[in-house]
């Protein structure tokens, strides 16, 4: 069992904790964030620290939201990042990132993600795009896969239509089980999220655009003309310019785009 203690902490199966502890790949993350002392740096999930210490060292300061009270407290009593941090001892998932920002700057986060939380808290920060100027996150090579994916390849989903609607993103960093105390069964990487201006997104609402996507995605076998059955017909595909024998894995980002902003249409019409 001792394989899930670090530095003195057992490793929490309910909060998803992995800790790195490799320093070169500590090392490349921190160069791919750049951390500047302009910066207004927010971590997510600091757990040990591994991240914490260079980026504040490098920063001066640095914003942290940890979930484990143990390991909040343990931030509190660190001996050289405690006067640099603002800690708060939370749920990143429920936390209102918007009570960070300050005039003129938007937030630059970080974190290696709780695997088993990685997609919902994902979806909870798209919500603060726009304050938010880039994001470097530690997942699952599966997810990062996923979020990254271009349509037609066997990893593009819900995920992918869904970050690249907010986001542009890139896989920047591959880390394997051993970088990790306890070691995962999965291999890592880290992705860059570079938010769209909201003047270049499309004007269309989120929450349809993921009803969207979970009605085409549901069953990934099917075309679209059947994963679209419950709110368009054949025809009423063909007229927006697309294919309904199409699979949902066929169809781009932008073209989801558009359905989405269909059905805000459909649905206000029927509702007047």
């Amino acid at each position: 069992m001792t394989d899930n203690i670090h530095q003195g902490h057992r490793a929490r199966k309910r909060f998803g904790q992995n800790f790195l502890h490799d320093p070169q790949v500590i090392g490349r993350i921190v160069k791919a964030i750049a951390p500047k002392s302009t910066d207004l740096l927010v971590e997510i999930g600091p757990g040990l620290g591994a991240l914490t210490e260079p980026v504040a060292e490098a920063a001066g300061k640095l914003t942290v939201v940890e979930l484990d009270r143990d390991l909040a407290e343990r931030l509190r009593q660190h001996p050289t990042l405690a006067d640099k941090l603002q800690i708060f001892q939370a749920d990143a998932m429920k936390f209102d990132f918007r009570q960070l920002i300050q005039p003129g700057q938007k937030l630059k986060v970080f974190g290696n993600l709780p695997y088993n939380i990685s997609t919902p808290l994902l979806f909870h920060l798209f919500e603060f795009a726009d304050e938010i100027e880039n994001m470097h996150f530690m997942l699952q090579k599966e997810v990062v896969d996923r979020m990254t994916a271009s349509h037609g390849g066997k990893d593009y989903g819900r995920l992918s239509v869904m970050t690249q609607y907010y986001c542009k993103a890139l896989p920047v960093v591959q880390v394997g089980p051993g970088a990790f105390k306890p070691a995962p069964k999965v291999d890592s990487a880290v992705v860059r999220l570079i938010p769209f201006p909201k003047a270049e997104r499309a004007a269309v609402d989120p929450a349809i655009l993921n009803r969207v996507c979970l009605e085409a995605f549901n069953q990934r076998r099917k075309t679209l003309r059947n994963g679209f059955s419950n709110f368009a017909t054949a025809e009423q595909i063909e007229a927006l310019g697309i294919n309904p024998g199409l699979r949902p894995e066929q169809l781009p980002v932008t073209d989801f785009i558009r359905v989405a902003q269909w059905l805000a249409t459909q649905e206000k019409t029927d509702a007047s």
